[in-house]
């Protein structure tokens, strides 16, 4: 057992983040089933399951959803140029908040009536994201939300990163699975310092995206089905294992050509 007393950033970042992740574990295991049976429900009607990060740091959810090892393979993933950090970080926060910019973007990816999307986004205030939810019901979708209802409810309704109908992510998805994030994101307090450290969202997210992959996985095997998972190229046989979703999806995903 850590003594208080002798506490330092790293013991508290530890204890921060295996409580969280603790909590998700023993909080969220119904969502977590419910989503994994709408994906295994897409997989087997031979669908795409869309994943959509709105902005920021939010958008290494798709990444860490798409073409990973370990994977599922029918993941199309929507990174716009405009709301991912990699021409730059204040262009990023810009676009998140101009309403009607994401629901553009949802029709330039392949997105079909009946098909299942994740919106993830621990914060699920901003244009983009409540523009995404919206449109993709819209057309037809089943929305899937990682994020964390407690942050939403804390910002007020005049915060300018605020969609204009001041609508929450949870409150607009069909499923929402908590990630659990607290008010701000950074959990470590440093004696001195005002400002706290060291964010949870991406581990939470992360760890949500996962441990919905392999209940989606083992609910098909169940079932007999073989589940369409991507093996790491960097190990042997991985390039001549894959190549059979290449030939399979790469007309259909997006970023997979």
């Amino acid at each position: 057992m850590l003594s208080m007393e002798k506490l330092d950033s790293l013991d508290k970042y530890y204890l921060a983040v295996t409580s969280l992740l603790k909590k998700i574990y023993e909080e969220e295991r119904t969502n977590i089933e419910k989503a994994a049976d709408v994906l295994v429900k897409a997989i087997k009607e031979d669908r795409l399951i869309h994943v959509f990060g709105t902005g920021g740091h939010s958008a290494m959810g798709a990444e860490e959803m798409f073409y990973r090892a370990g994977g599922l393979v029918p993941i199309n993933p929507i990174l716009d140029p405009g709301i991912v950090l990699h021409f730059g970080g204040p262009r990023s926060t810009s676009i998140e908040r101009l309403p009607g910019y994401c629901a553009k973007i949802l029709h330039h990816y392949n997105l079909r009536e009946g098909d299942p999307i994740i919106i993830v986004t621990a914060y699920g205030i901003n244009a983009c994201t409540i523009d995404a939810a919206l449109e993709a019901k819209k057309m037809g979708l089943t929305v899937i939300a990682i994020t964390s209802p407690e942050f939403s409810k804390s910002i007020p309704p005049d915060h300018p990163a605020r969609h204009p109908t001041k609508k929450n992510l949870y409150e607009v998805a069909d499923i929402v699975i908590d990630c659990k994030m607290p008010f701000g994101d950074a959990v470590v307090e440093i004696e001195g310092l005002l400002q706290k450290v060291a964010p949870v969202s991406t581990i939470l997210n992360a760890f949500i995206i996962n441990a919905l992959v392999a209940k989606t996985v083992e609910k098909l095997v169940k079932e007999g089905v073989t589940p369409p998972i991507w093996m790491s190229a960097n190990i042997p046989g991985g390039d001549e294992f894959n190549r059979k979703w290449f030939e399979k999806y790469r007309n259909r995903i997006k970023l997979l050509f």
